[in-house]
């Protein structure tokens, strides 16, 4: 059995300082990130080496220049190395950050959510808390966890983002006011466009329709507010809805489960 070293967990901040990190030829590194009572923000920063974000308790949501992405309970998200990216947690998380050195592992070459089997999170937690001279065991959790990591399965919990101004101005008013319910031709009036063009716009510049884009907003908010512990009825009023049933029956067919449902799942 392994001697847990019981280390402090470091801040959020960590990565953006520690410049030993990319130095390290090490083929993977991993942090415990206990997030205080208040949420944190770590700014937009890179690595070299590639980067695994999960949540254990709480929510996080990265943000890479193509998209934001959403990290529920037991699952992560995987930066590339040499990435744009910043963190944002819920209050009260618990999070670990696995650091990756290129080429040693089979994982994919753009920023997605992989759904964590319990057998990976024990080995990044593991790896986390053991003692630093454990070399032996470091090697063999080492070559168990990236075998096991790159056969995780993508989740779909990202919002498209893109360069093109005037979407960006309304994801950044969507982000802060959620539970805006303009409606579409709405929207193209404040942008100054026409309801067609708004709609080929976004289907052009993301591939989704505008109401499937701003869903994905809606799920990722949901998602990380949920996991900090609020109610599906807080979360409902935060987006707007004017019933909870009406939030529940869009969460359960863009997600296949009621929240309740979902989160559960990744408890299991």
């Amino acid at each position: 059995m392994m001697t847990k070293s019981h280390q402090m967990p470091k801040s959020l901040s960590w990565a953006l300082v520690d410049n030993d990190l990319d130095k390290s030829t090490a083929a993977a590194i991993a942090a415990r990130i206990d997030v205080s009572q208040n949420g944190r923000e770590a700014p937009e920063h890179r690595h070299r080496k590639g980067q695994l974000v999960m949540a254990l308790r709480g929510g996080v949501t990265c943000r890479v220049p193509s998209g934001l992405w959403m990290v529920p309970p037991h699952c992560g998200v995987w930066v590339p190395g040499g990435m744009t990216h910043s963190n944002v947690a819920t209050a009260n998380a618990r999070l670990f950050f696995l650091f990756v050195e290129p080429g040693a592992a089979d994982l994919p070459d753009r920023c997605c959510t992989l759904s964590l089997s319990p057998l990976v999170r024990e080995l990044i937690i593991e790896m986390a808390d053991q003692t630093a001279g454990a070399a032996a065991d470091t090697e063999l959790i080492t070559t168990l966890l990236l075998s096991a990591l790159s056969r995780m399965p993508v989740q779909d919990l990202h919002l498209p983002l893109t360069d093109e101004p005037r979407l960006g101005r309304i994801a950044s008013a969507l982000v802060d006011d959620p539970s805006d319910r303009a409606t579409m031709g709405q929207w193209a009036k404040r942008m100054a466009l026409s309801e067609n063009s708004l709609a080929r716009l976004v289907q052009k510049e993301t591939g989704l329709t505008f109401g499937r884009w701003r869903q994905q907003l809606q799920l990722i908010f949901a998602l990380r507010s949920l996991a900090a512990g609020a109610t599906v009825q807080q979360v409902s009023s935060d987006l707007g809805y004017e019933s909870v049933s009406a939030f529940i029956t869009m969460f359960k067919k863009a997600l296949g489960a009621s929240p309740a449902q979902y989160l559960k799942s990744f408890d299991r």
